[in-house]
C-alpha cells in the first residue's frame, strides 16, 4: 500500500478490524519510511447493476441517488440516518442476490415503497406520490384510503381474541 504522505510503497499492518457487519476491513498502517500512519478499508468488489429506466435507457445503480429519493420523502419525520441506511442496504442486498445485472427501476420503488410503508407512512406517501406520479388530489385520496384499509386490517388482526 502507497503512504499517502510520501508515496513509499511499503507499509505494514498495525491494527486490522472487521467493519460493517463483516463487510468490510479496515486496516491501521505504519509507513516504514516516514513512520506517519494512515487507514485503509477493503471491501469485496461487487458488480455493477444497471438500471433499466421507464424509457428504456439503462444507467448504473447508483446508491446515492437512491439514498437521496428516500431522504427527501423522510425529510422532518422521526426516522433516523441509520433506518435509512439499513432500508438501503436491504435495498441493494435484494438487487444484487438476483442473477441479472440489469434491474427495472419499477422493481426499486416498489422496494423502496414496501419498505417506507412498514417505517412511516407520511414517507411512503411523499414517495409514492412521486415514484406513481400522482396528479392530482383524487390520487392522494385513493392511496390513503387504500393505506387506511390496511392499517385498519392489520390493526383488527393484532388485537387479542376474546
Amino acid at each position: 500500500m502507497i503512504c499517502p504522505f510520501c508515496s513509499n510503497d511499503f507499509s505494514r499492518v498495525i491494527d486490522k478490524r472487521e467493519g460493517d457487519g463483516g463487510k468490510t476491513t479496515r486496516r491501521r498502517r505504519e509507513c516504514q519510511k516516514c513512520s506517519r500512519r494512515f487507514t485503509t478499508f477493503e471491501r469485496v468488489e461487487t458488480l455493477d447493476l444497471l438500471i433499466i429506466k421507464k424509457e428504456g435507457k439503462r444507467e448504473p445503480f447508483d446508491r446515492i441517488k437512491l439514498r437521496s429519493g428516500i431522504i427527501k420523502a423522510c425529510e422532518k419525520r422521526p426516522v433516523s440516518a441509520g433506518e435509512i441506511e439499513r432500508i438501503l442496504d436491504e435495498i441493494e442486498a435484494e438487487l444484487r442476490k438476483n442473477a441479472t445485472k440489469e434491474i427495472s427501476s419499477k422493481k426499486i420503488g416498489d422496494l423502496v415503497i414496501k419498505k417506507l410503508k412498514k417505517l412511516d407512512e407520511v414517507a411512503y406517501i411523499r414517495f409514492a406520490s412521486v415514484y406513481r406520479q400522482f396528479t392530482d388530489l383524487a390520487d392522494f385520496e385513493k392511496e390513503l384510503s387504500k393505506l387506511s384499509k390496511e392499517l385498519k386490517t392489520k390493526n383488527e388482526n393484532q388485537r387479542p381474541r376474546n
